[in-house]
């Protein structure tokens, strides 16, 4: 069983279609967003309990829970098959991969970007990485109940079958790469991102079709992923719509 955690996350989990078990609310708890949280779970027929502060630590004992928690089924990976059936649905499709990204707080604010540009899919290699955890889901801001997530076992692959369905692979990587602006979005993407220190792994990129990179001009030459993640993103968008 997982746990949602923070205000946020749990109604947009309410409002998705993750199959929650239990809410509970810490005694007290009050506001719109709390009134919304019960409508939310009443209209589903799902429990929800206003619970006193030494039970509510039972189940959450993280601060910053803001007295609202949901119980919820182990996370379900969708199939790929299932994210390439929603990218054929628009004239531009849009992949992301995250190439062994391992710290849970990234991820989330990854998830979190990808949602908001209208990302199909995304997927996360097997080993190496971080899975869809609690912090995962409330870093996301509810996200991983808005978005398809597949877990991949070969993400070579993986690759090789993206292609042959008409995706072009862009790779996030500061070595014999091009500008981010530079590059022509509308097409098809699959574009890839990488682990925190190492970037994606050589035999990624060279199975890109071509690179890009965020231009530094400080001191320090690499961004936050979650941060590259979100300009790379909406760069691909404003392209898209002009």
């Amino acid at each position: 069983m997982n746990i949602i955690i923070g205000r946020k996350p749990v109604l947009e989990a309410l409002n998705s279609a993750e199959e929650i078990e239990q809410v509970y609310i810490l005694f007290g708890q009050q506001g719109g967003i709390i009134n919304a949280i019960r409508v939310a779970a009443k209209k589903k027929g799902i429990k929800c309990n206003q619970i006193p502060l030494e039970r509510f630590k039972t189940y959450s004992p993280d601060k910053n829970s803001q007295g609202v928690i949901a119980l919820k089924q182990d996370f379900k990976f969708s199939s790929l098959d299932e994210i390439l059936s929603i990218a054929k649905k628009t004239s531009l499709p849009l992949i992301l991969i995250l190439d062994e990204i391992q710290d849970p707080h990234n991820v989330g604010a990854i998830l979190r970007s990808a949602e908001c540009s209208g990302v199909n899919g995304i997927l996360i290699t097997k080993h190496n990485s971080a899975t869809i955890t609690s912090v995962v889901t409330k870093t996301s801001a509810g996200a991983t109940g808005h978005i398809k997530i597949c877990q991949v076992n070969n993400l070579s692959q993986t690759i090789d079958e993206l292609k042959e369905k008409g995706f072009w692979i862009v790779g996030s990587s500061l070595e014999n790469s091009k500008n981010y602006t530079e590059a022509d979005y509308k097409i098809p993407i699959a574009l890839i991102v990488g682990n925190e220190e190492k970037g994606i792994r050589k035999l990624t990129a060279s199975k890109s079709d071509f690179l890009v990179k965020i231009p530094m001009t400080g001191k320090i030459q690499s961004l936050n992923v979650s941060v590259a993640t979100g300009i790379l993103l909406f760069e691909i968008l404003r392209q898209r719509n002009t």
